[in-house]
């Protein structure tokens, strides 16, 4: 990336939420042009994703997949996330180089925790195969960790993304799906709020650079 001269918008903190993985939020930073020090990195709860910046307490926050939320505004896509799943250890998958999707409906899957929006799950965690079976999205857990540990003990598979991979405990085997397309990955904010000029300069900067 060219470099650009900096102007006061480039020393003033973004707010920016994100979930999992720190490298995807520190590739969008890259992207926006900042330093990571100008950016105040805060996790939100997957369980109420947009609690955080509908109280005001984050001016963006990375999201994947598409959403239906009419109060927010999603950027451009900035990257994409690969797919994949999360086995434990003595998983009969676990030593794999990549899986099909049809082989993860042979397994228990998760359902939405807490108000996690359906819509999005059923792009992270498929209701149905391509071929039609149905993926068992029969474990209910509130949060990652407890998720985590079910699928440790071998209680569970998680579909998700390969970034996952970055966060996942010890003996957690993350394994790509080769015939799944990757999650796009934007930004959203507040419908209707007047972003100040540092936030929209991180926004804009970002999707211009996306695009080259």
């Amino acid at each position: 990336m060219p470099e650009r001269t900096l102007t006061a918008a480039d020393t003033r903190t973004v707010r920016f939420g994100y979930h999992g993985s720190t490298e995807v939020a520190a590739r969008i930073i890259r992207l926006a042009g900042r330093d990571e020090a100008t950016v105040q990195l805060s996790e939100y709860d997957i369980a109420d994703p947009f609690r955080g910046i509908r109280a005001g307490e984050l001016d963006v926050m990375i999201v994947k997949f598409g959403i239906n939320e009419p109060d927010l505004v999603t950027s451009r896509v900035l990257i994409q996330d690969a797919r994949a799943v999360a086995v434990g250890p003595q998983h009969p998958l676990a030593t794999r180089e990549s899986v099909s999707i049809e082989e993860l409906a042979d397994y228990d899957a998760f359902a939405p925790p807490g108000t996690f929006p359906t819509h999005v799950w059923d792009d992270v965690v498929p209701p149905r195969t391509p071929a039609g079976r149905p993926i068992r999205r029969n474990r209910r857990v509130a949060t990652f960790p407890e998720m985590m540990r079910l699928v440790a003990a071998g209680d569970a598979i998680h579909i998700s993304l390969i970034s996952l991979a970055d966060i996942a405990p010890p003996g957690i085997r993350v394994v790509p799906i080769h015939d799944l397309p990757p999650a796009p990955v934007t930004l959203a904010w507040l419908r209707g709020s007047e972003a100040p000029d540092h936030v929209r300069d991180f926004i804009t900067t970002a999707e211009t650079e996306a695009s080259r």
